[in-house]
């Protein structure tokens, strides 16, 4: 297949991905993002298939899904109904027996304490532990990234960070930023299941001729930690934010990723320490 094959393949993929994320709270159509991708609905549908093992209908459902089961922890002043069209669904009831079928619990039985047994089981017992950290406060401005998607959050992540550094050296992009992003929340989910993105800051302007595609990171505001640590430790970290720190704190999180900035990356170097700091998109309540 030919380097121009591979790049438009990948664009339509990262495209349709990058636009279910973004407009994950209303209904999206395959005819929808053929549209936003100039093909036809049958040559969109085939090549999602192929490059994401995954037809369009099962990828958008594990979005909403994964989407809400965040929400439901750490956005405790809005309904279950609510949250549930913030994520995309019309019908309450149909949402009720989706989530269920994927996380066991009903959405109120998850909200009362699933979350925290589903917590204990995908957390070893060695990371599970208490954590007294604070937030700051900021404004995030917009990111340019080139980025790779990667299914599962485990050490063979290594490798899709060693070919994004060999992208900069490439490019010659001297001064940039490791970003990981968490579209899945981890402690609920099981490690290999998990979405992850990753990415590093480009010039805004750069045009790329590999099948790596570019994003943009929205500005928004967000609670923003610092914090070091060893390789496992980031799952706790993200399962105290959404189901302690955020309490009685005057926000919830939107339905934007987790952002983790590597100072040091574990992920490369899985024996080592990390030093990150994690953006958590919020909103005002």
């Amino acid at each position: 297949m030919k380097k121009e094959t591979l790049q438009e393949r990948a664009d339509i993929v990262n495209n349709s991905l990058y636009y279910m994320y973004k407009n994950i709270e209303s209904h999206i159509t395959l005819e929808e993002l053929a549209k936003e991708n100039s093909v036809s609905k049958y040559h969109l549908h085939r090549i999602f298939k192929e490059e994401t093992k995954e037809n369009f209908s099962e990828t958008i459902t594990s979005i909403r899904l994964q989407k809400a089961a965040n929400l439901l922890i750490s956005n405790k002043h809005s309904t279950i109904t609510e949250i549930s069209q913030l994520c995309g669904y019309s019908s309450h009831s149909s949402f009720i027996k989706a989530f269920k079928k994927k996380f066991t619990y009903s959405p109120s039985e998850y909200r009362k304490n699933g979350y925290i047994e589903l917590s204990k089981k995908f957390i070893p017992k060695e990371y599970y532990k208490p954590i007294n950290l604070e937030a700051d406060i900021k404004i995030i401005p917009e990111i340019t990234c080139a980025y790779i998607r990667h299914k599962g959050y485990n050490k063979n992540l290594k490798y899709t960070w060693q070919r994004l550094r060999a992208l900069a050296y490439e490019l010659n992009i001297k001064d940039y930023k490791e970003i990981g992003l968490h579209h899945d929340n981890p402690s609920i989910t099981p490690l290999d299941e998990c979405k992850y993105v990753a990415a590093i800051t480009i010039p805004k302007n750069l045009k790329i001729q590999h099948k790596i595609s570019i994003l943009k990171i929205p500005e928004s505001l967000c609670a923003v930690f610092i914090y070091q640590g060893k390789y496992g430790e980031i799952i706790n970290l993200i399962r105290y934010i959404n189901q302690e720190w955020i309490k009685d704190k005057g926000y919830e999180v939107t339905t934007l990723p987790t952002s983790i900035i590597y100072e040091e990356n574990h992920l490369i170097e899985t024996e080592k320490k990390f030093k990150i700091e994690i953006q958590v998109p919020i909103k005002v309540i």
